[in-house]
């Protein structure tokens, strides 16, 4: 049975000024996604800034997310890493703090070989007992998981059950769907993508607009699995040039500066991230404006 089904958030990670976590902010957004419709929440991934949280932060704001939720939907932590102990740990710990689920990217700047990235996530998979959805994104990674490394690893593994695909190659979604024969849960890991990825079989979304946007973003992936295409369709085209925009400078930045603009928490990001150009930041309003959701 899949983790979830529908639209995932990739949750931002509010911060106060001064750079620590804001927990209270952090509730209100949370609380704003359930509200309008999400079937999941990914904490600490790339959009919640989790390569500048503390290995203590990072737990915290899972077990803190889990707490609020409170079973209400799925929570899904982030817990990969380039190092494969460290990935255990924080898979471990977020085992423990309660999450339904792990999005476990693959291993950044060193990489792996496939028969490298076989061992970490059977590594990953076997310290712990809640099922894992691996995160391909060879853009930020400069790793690819091949398909049949992914379908080797999801009939040989027993607890991972989904991948998060990010390679924006539809070719090698259609051909990872074709060898799969349903052994994986396949999710759109780019929200330009969606549509396409789900008549390839896919079966949701973890999603950067969704946290602007979550009810359309809900309604797009619920609309077509219920055989309302052109619904889906209309919502998927209205909102490209929105995600173009929150894509326009590199993930997170542009998001946090969408939510700060709904009035849903700061937009202070942790460096290396620095502050989004005004000229793009105009661009990015009008284009929230111009799809509804401000």
């Amino acid at each position: 049975m899949a983790i979830f089904t529908g639209s995932g958030v990739a949750i931002v990670t509010p911060f106060h000024d001064n750079g620590e976590v804001n927990y209270e902010q952090f509730r209100e957004v949370i609380e704003y996604q359930i509200a309008n419709g999400t079937d999941s929440i990914i904490v600490c991934g790339t959009t919640g800034e989790a390569s500048t949280l503390t290995h203590e932060e990072h737990i915290e704001c899972i077990r803190f997310c889990v707490e609020v939720v409170n079973k209400r939907i799925p929570v899904i932590a982030g817990t990969g890493s380039n190092c494969t102990a460290t990935a255990i740990y924080l898979s471990q710990e977020a085992e423990k703090a309660g999450a339904d689920g792990l999005l476990v990217v693959t291993p950044y700047y060193n990489k792996a070989t496939q028969k490298g990235l076989i061992a970490h996530f059977t590594a990953v998979a076997n310290s712990v007992n809640i099922p894992i959805i691996m995160y391909n994104v060879p853009s930020r990674t400069g790793c690819n998981i091949l398909p049949e490394t992914a379908v080797e690893l999801a009939k040989n593994v027993e607890n991972i059950v989904g991948i998060k695909e990010a390679t924006g190659n539809l070719s090698q979604v259609a051909r990872l769907v074709s060898l799969a024969d349903g052994c994986l849960d396949v999710y759109s890991g780019n929200d330009d993508q969606v549509l396409p990825i789900l008549s390839l079989g896919g079966i949701g979304v973890i999603s950067v607009l969704a946290n602007v946007a979550p009810k359309e973003t809900h309604d797009m992936v619920v609309k077509y699995l219920e055989g309302d295409a052109k619904a889906a369709t209309d919502i998927q085209i209205k909102a490209i040039p929105l995600v173009d925009a929150l894509f326009c400078e590199v993930n997170p930045i542009p998001v946090k500066k969408a939510v700060e603009l709904k009035g849903l928490c700061a937009g202070t990001l942790r460096m290396p991230l620095t502050d989004m150009e005004p000229g793009n930041a105009a661009k990015l309003e009008k284009a929230m404006k111009d799809f509804g959701v401000l």
